[in-house]
């Protein structure tokens, strides 16, 4: 690590750490608690006359994540006031490619070392390749890589600054999340992708908030959100993701049930199960009968998961007010 990068941020508190950015990068997924932090990181851009400062990206995770999520991403940014929005993405396979190929160097790993143990290679027993909640690959592949090719070029255009680029990047992860995500700190140095040119500070802006907090935000900035949301989603980005419930999984499947046979095909590929204990087989089956029973998926009123939340006065006066703002439909 470039001697010049801090072990800790000099500050926490937030309009110091936008005025001493050069670059405010906000991660956009198009999902509520992006879309929460986006609303909440402009509007104090904005206050202190920095809103120029701001970009907006969207990792486009291709065909495994929600139909319009990149659009959407990019409408909130144009509607919050932000200039300037980028797209990145993983150069090569997608999702369920990496899968594959992953698989196949996990294997010929797992024969190679049985061989040498004078085993059976046809026995080895190889491990999974799916990401799973201990092993987040898909992250750094689909999402933190391709966004570090960003901090990139935004360092390369201030480089006549003669000194490191100070990059904050704002990150939409809340402690009521996880465990996992309740231990992450709310400001902190990302030492990985700092180096002598540029210093990445990571602000978690609405780390501690409540999902209560999160849709009165959205609320109050009366930007759109996604259908999926309505339609019983609890998280949004992949359709398919491994750290999401199953009621999301089976609604996906509902939704786009050809994404699911998509991975089914790769479980049977990779002769192993999407989810440990849960197999994109066992989803579409629950999906199926939910369909026979019930018939085709519909799609409930807009503002059905805020209201939930906040209540239908709040998500009725939104609804006006978004339609008189944007001419969107209520």
């Amino acid at each position: 690590m470039h001697a010049s990068v801090p072990s800790t941020p000099w500050t926490t508190v937030p309009d110091e750490l936008i005025r001493d950015a050069d670059w405010v990068v906000v991660s956009s997924s198009g999902g509520k608690d992006s879309q929460a932090m986006l609303s909440y990181v402009v509007r104090r851009a904005r206050a202190l006359g920095m809103l120029h400062k701001v970009v907006v990206v969207h990792a486009d995770l291709g065909r495994v994540e929600w139909a319009g999520t990149r659009e959407l991403a990019e409408l909130q940014a144009r509607l919050a006031g932000v200039l300037r929005f980028e797209v990145v993405q993983a150069k090569g396979a997608d999702l369920l490619d990496r899968v594959e190929i992953r698989y196949g160097k996990l294997r010929a790993k797992a024969e190679e070392e049985a061989r040498a143990r004078g085993e059976d290679p046809s026995t080895a027993k190889v491990a999974p390749a799916w990401p799973s909640s201990a092993a987040r690959w898909c992250t750094p592949d689909a999402k933190r890589g391709p966004i570090r090719t960003l901090y990139t070029r935004l360092t390369a255009e201030l480089a006549h600054l003669g000194r490191p680029v100070r990059i904050l990047e704002c990150i939409g992860q809340r402690a009521a999340e996880s465990r996992q995500r309740a231990k992450l700190a709310g400001v902190e140095i990302n030492r990985q992708a700092s180096n002598g040119k540029r210093h990445i500070t990571t602000w978690r802006p609405i780390h501690g908030w409540s999902d209560r907090r999160v849709w009165r935000e959205i609320a109050r900035s009366r930007l759109p959100y996604h259908p999926a949301y309505d339609w019983g989603n609890r998280r949004l980005s992949c359709v398919f993701c491994v750290l999401g419930c199953t009621s999301d999984l089976v609604n996906g499947a509902r939704r786009v049930p050809e994404l699911a046979a998509a991975y089914a095909r790769t479980e049977t590929t990779v002769g192993a199960d999407f989810k440990k204990g849960l197999s994109m087989r066992e989803i579409i089956r629950r999906a199926q009968a939910l369909e026979a029973a019930e018939g085709p998926a519909a799609r409930p009123p807009a503002g059905t998961a805020m209201a939930a939340v906040i209540g239908q006065a709040a998500t009725a006066k939104y609804l006006r007010r978004r339609a008189a703002l944007y001419g969107l439909a209520v």
